[in-house]
């Protein structure tokens, strides 16, 4: 009995052997993963942003297309700044302007930098950051067509709809055949078509087109008209910590001089307080911003753009 139950222990000594080894290893095994997936959380953790940002390409000077299809403009070049800025990995996507918001709130993309102006009804369904920019708007048509602002009743007039331009045409003339169009490209075509008297535009991307062949026979009717929603910001939804971070970004590079750089090189003006009061002339072909006491001279011509 006694050898049999010895050479009983030592067979199952035999088989727990290998068993208990390979337990070992994997205790081992477990043990040396540990580190391992807490490094891969660091890297996640450090690992930049990753940001979905639309905007609307047929809006020249701020954003629009090149020759290949590549986006490019002035809010192209401040985003791609303000990405640097906080280290994150940014894709810009273009999308129909109607579809911006709808498409932010359905969380398609994670904020919009379209010449977006601050307005209250905006503010109801998404937050703004603080503005980047500020412009107020006009009123284009023919050169020698006596059409002013204060006489619009009855004439069509074009404007891109959904934006302030838009909306000031259909509260303070509701009288007039107003025209909205998906794009300021259509709008314009329709000018120069002559499906349509006049045009009520943002100042900025009004001027540029005139600066253009297609605009070479138009001029700005009356004055600027300004209103309390020439402010424009970046679109974020409600409660997302991404406006703190891009605030916080913006005010970096105003500090840092980059927001003057690209800006200047853009309007031939480092503030956009100046760049609001940037005025059309009949006897100058550059427009002239009035900052202060100092008039500066913006760089581009605007191919004589005037003031009835």
């Amino acid at each position: 009995m006694t050898i049999s139950m010895t050479s009983s222990l030592k067979t199952k000594a035999l088989w727990l052997a290998p068993l208990s080894a390979a337990m070992l290893m994997l205790a081992g095994c477990n043990n040396s993963a540990t580190p391992e997936d807490g490094a891969a959380a660091d890297t996640t953790a450090d690992a930049p942003m990753n940001i979905k940002i639309a905007t609307e390409s047929s809006y020249k000077p701020f954003s629009y297309t090149d020759a290949d299809g590549k986006l490019i403009g002035y809010e192209i070049e401040l985003v791609d700044a303000l990405c640097a800025q906080m280290k994150a990995k940014c894709e810009v996507i273009s999308q129909d302007w109607d579809g911006l918001i709808p498409g932010l709130n359905a969380q398609k993309f994670d904020a919009i930098i379209a010449g977006m102006s601050i307005t209250p009804e905006r503010k109801e369904v998404v937050e703004f950051t603080d503005p980047y920019f500020h412009t107020g708007i006009i009123l284009i048509g023919k050169k020698g067509d006596d059409i002013r602002v204060d006489a619009l009743k009855g004439q069509p007039i074009a404007s891109q709809r959904s934006t302030v331009a838009s909306q000031y045409l259909q509260d303070e003339h509701a009288d007039a055949d107003i025209k909205l169009y998906d794009t300021q490209d259509n709008a314009y075509l329709d000018l120069t078509s002559g499906r349509v008297r006049a045009m009520m535009s943002d100042k900025v991307t009004g001027i540029d087109w005139l600066k253009t062949d297609a605009g070479k026979d138009y001029e700005v009717k009356g004055q600027e008209i300004s209103t309390d929603e020439d402010a424009m910001g970046i679109a974020l939804r409600k409660g997302d910590p991404l406006v703190a971070k891009f605030n916080k970004a913006l005010a970096e590079l105003k500090e840092n001089g980059t927001y003057d750089q690209i800006t200047g090189s853009y309007f031939g003006t480092s503030s956009t307080a100046a760049a609001q009061k940037a005025v059309a002339t009949t006897d100058v072909k550059e427009v002239m911003v009035v900052e202060g006491d100092d008039a500066v001279e913006v760089k581009e011509e605007s191919a004589e753009a005037a003031t009835n």
